[in-house]
């Protein structure tokens, strides 16, 4: 029986989901996407899990596409679904899942725990806050397979570092270490390899021991804000998000918790 291509471990309201094809350095290949976007689905669905923690498993966060597909022909990209406009049904399994990582309602950290390249940069760029080791590298490498960055790399790299640093890095193919990538924006910490995880979970773990209703419509209103011009609209959001967590238990309980001088208890109700 093949082994799971990923791995899903809920620990408290934190769960870790691991790329786990190491021998490819968790090069993405149509299994991989299929039982990634389903682990998602089920984050999303479980309302214990209030934040994700993504990693990979050996040496590699993620290479990217696996390219060996696209030796075999079995995939062409851009091939019959050319055209503008969001069109779902079709967007490969991997552009599906770094979508789905930006609209999941919970907190996304990505532990980078060595090389992120092309779509493995990509997926790591959607998730809400990235810790890598001092092990780590990065690199747009797509313009060296004769590619067009995807994955959503042109959406995000450009909102994180600036445009004119984005086009040096996607159009060079460059690779740079973890403090470069920090430099630039690109990760929030570089911590020592062997500390990774242990300061993602203390990280999610103080997230995860917040309001999660909150978290996740504060969550929607940065990135709403970050491609959003008009001001008034903006304020109009925020507007509409607080008349809905104000309703809720959490709400209730960090108010009583502040006037009784102790640490709330959230819930997610």
């Amino acid at each position: 029986m093949a082994e799971n291509t990923v791995i899903v471990v809920k620990e408290g309201h934190v769960a870790t989901l691991t790329l786990n094809r190491p021998d490819t350095l968790n090069a993405w290949n149509r299994a991989m996407e299929q039982e990634a976007l389903q682990a998602l689905e089920d984050i999303g669905a479980d309302a214990d899990v209030r934040v994700l923690i993504l990693t990979g498993a050996g040496r590699g966060f993620s290479s990217g596409a696996d390219v060996s597909r696209l030796a075999r022909g079995t995939e062409r990209p851009g091939e019959a679904r050319a055209g503008p406009g969001a069109n779902f049904a079709r967007w490969p399994g991997l552009v599906k899942f770094a979508h789905s990582l930006r609209e999941l309602p919970k907190p996304v950290i990505a532990a980078i725990n060595g090389v992120a390249v092309g779509a493995g940069l990509s997926v790591a760029l959607a998730c809400d806050i990235r810790i890598a080791s001092d092990q780590a590298r990065f690199s747009s490498i797509f313009v060296k397979r004769g590619l067009v960055p995807d994955s959503g790399a042109t959406y995000f790299l450009p909102r994180i570092v600036g445009t004119a640093r984005a086009c040096e890095l996607m159009f060079t193919g460059d690779s740079i270490d973890a403090h470069e990538a920090e430099r630039l924006g690109i990760v929030n910490k570089v911590v020592p390899h062997d500390a990774l995880m242990s300061e993602c979970m203390a990280l999610a773990t103080r997230i995860a021991s917040g309001p999660p209703m909150t978290i996740g419509a504060t969550k929607a209103a940065i990135y709403k804000g970050a491609v959003e011009a008009d001001l008034a609209r903006q304020l109009d959001l925020e507007v509409y998000l607080q008349t809905i967590v104000v309703r809720s238990e959490d709400f209730k309980e960090a108010v009583k918790a502040y006037l009784e001088k102790r640490e709330p208890e959230f819930t997610g109700r």
